[in-house]
């Protein structure tokens, strides 16, 4: 019988059976075979490891961050729009803790890791955060932009359009993605640590200027990043460098700006209380079709923006899996799916968040050599227990934890996958090409128009272009280019645009 016959229960060998614990990790990727939504049992389809405990704390430092910075940006927002509207720090925590309550249990623990383990887990759309108060302004209703944003992610996943978008990105253009995402993302981090160490020098008074703190906790953990890459423990830099972070920190002083004020307990988990009135929860009741045209240009946006996002995930598998690991490779159409129906679920429960593909899971995940299922059932299960306990949240918002397991857990790594894509002329050409076009004006636009002038031969391998139909090189990147533009144009994304609301 010939290994493909055979199940993963009979091709699983122990790891004193081979010769180091990295050729172990890399026969499990190989001999995996998740079964497509249908029950996946731990032993007979996959198993957990302690390296699986890696990517699950990271991923639930890096939620707990995204969700607060989310459900602050709809407070903020919300409370600038509406006049009735009044919702501070006691509201985005209790809905930060709403969103890792119940979608935690239905997409991490069953969805991706029961059910269907090549879907990945359906986290936070960081590019998103930044417009939340433009959504906001705009009049835009939490609910009504995630029935949209799912029923259009949807219809993509139906029709095999992410999969198809990831096939149709070249090696340079997504490696000029990566690049200007991990550079830009690490130098926000990094100014968000100096920006928090120089604040600390008027909280006390007494002890002077304490912005040094900031430089002495970077510092440590290049050095401490660079060890863990050089002895071949990457994946461990989230856990090591944020406790280093937390650590040392203290250590200096900070640990004044540090209090622990979020609960022990259980939010309201009654959906008719976030949506049911204007009195309560949201305190925006149910939407009306304004808000679903207010939200409809949001929406498109945010859907365009999953497929590189998706794409930066699986190809940072691809580059650390080994070569006949296909089977535990995600999905793209069903990562789609799952983000479309966690967004729907999640939102009509009470929460707010935008999803996309779980990044803060994934990269560590990837860079570890597990698979999907067993740490995703693990973050699950700590987000469960963080949302019960409460004061967990209070240390992993703190920035020299959460900046510091951002940067070394998620930007850092996309900077050395990018670089590692870009290997000859014809893929720094488009790389260059794509990291100029980003920089003018924003990453999404960039890869969908450098996609367009790599498919057909203008930048890049000029051979490649000849091995495409005209639909591949033409229709669908110009089609994709348009509707980003539009989507753009309309929400006043681009410079110097001022946005449909506004015009109106």
């Amino acid at each position: 019988m010939s290994s493909e016959e055979r199940s993963y229960q009979e091709q699983h060998r122990p790891a004193s059976d081979f010769s180091s614990r990295s050729e172990y990790l890399d026969n499990e990727l190989k001999i995996m075979k998740p079964r497509r939504w249908k029950l996946n049992l731990p032993g007979r389809d996959f198993r957990f490891e302690w390296e699986d405990l890696v990517p699950a704390l990271a991923g639930t430092i890096g939620i707990i961050a995204m969700y607060s910075a989310v459900m602050m940006s709809w407070a903020d927002g919300l409370t600038q729009a509406w006049d009735h509207v009044e919702l501070g720090k006691e509201f985005a925590i209790e809905v930060a803790r709403v969103e890792m309550l119940i979608p935690a249990l239905l997409f991490c623990i069953l969805a991706s890791g029961f059910f269907n383990p090549r879907a990945n887990l359906a986290g936070n759309h960081g590019p998103m955060i930044p417009l939340i108060g433009t959504i906001a302004l705009a009049g835009a209703h939490p609910l009504a932009l995630a029935i949209l944003l799912g029923v259009f992610g949807l219809l993509l996943s139906y029709f095999k359009g992410g999969s198809k978008l990831v096939n149709l990105t070249g090696e340079g253009v997504a490696g000029g993605l990566l690049v200007f995402l991990g550079f830009t993302g690490a130098m926000s981090q990094i100014g968000d640590i100096q920006s928090w160490a120089t604040s600390l020098e008027t909280a006390d008074a007494a002890k002077g200027s304490m912005g040094y703190i900031g430089l002495v906790v970077l510092a440590v953990n290049i050095v401490l990043y660079a060890f863990l890459a050089r002895i071949g423990k990457r994946w461990l830099a989230i856990p090591a460098c944020a406790a280093a972070g937390l650590a040392i920190a203290l250590a200096l002083g900070a640990g004044f700006d540090l209090t622990f004020e979020t609960e022990m307990g259980l939010p309201n988990l009654n959906p008719v209380y976030w949506w049911g009135s204007t009195d309560q929860g949201w305190m925006l009741g149910l939407p009306n079709f304004q808000h679903f045209l207010a939200s409809l240009p949001f929406a498109i946006l945010a859907v365009a923006m999953w497929s590189p996002d998706f794409l930066g995930h699986r190809i940072f598998q691809e580059l650390n899996y080994p070569r006949g690991a296909k089977n535990v490779l995600m999905d793209v159409d069903d990562t789609m799916t799952t983000c479309s129906l966690r967004q729907i679920v999640g939102t009509a429960v009470g929460g707010g968040n935008i999803t996309s593909s779980w990044g803060t899971y994934m990269i560590p995940a990837a860079i570890a050599k597990r698979p999907i299922p067993a740490g995703g059932i693990l973050l699950g299960s700590l987000c469960i227990i963080v949302a019960i306990l409460g004061f967990p949240m209070d240390v992993a918002v703190w920035p020299p934890v959460m900046r510091i397991a951002l940067l070394v857990g998620v930007f850092l790594p996309l900077l050395e996958a990018g670089m590692q894509m870009v290997r000859d002329t014809k893929d720094s050409q488009s790389a260059g090409i794509c990291i100029f076009a980003a920089a003018v004006t924003n990453p999404v636009l960039a890869w969908a128009l450098t996609m367009l002038l790599d498919n057909n031969g203008l930048i890049g391998d000029k051979e490649r272009a000849k091995t495409l139909s005209i639909f591949d090189r033409i229709i669908i990147p110009a089609s994709v280019l348009i509707i980003c533009l539009v989507a753009m144009l309309s929400v006043g994304m681009l410079e110097g645009q001022y946005g449909i609301q506004s015009l109106l």
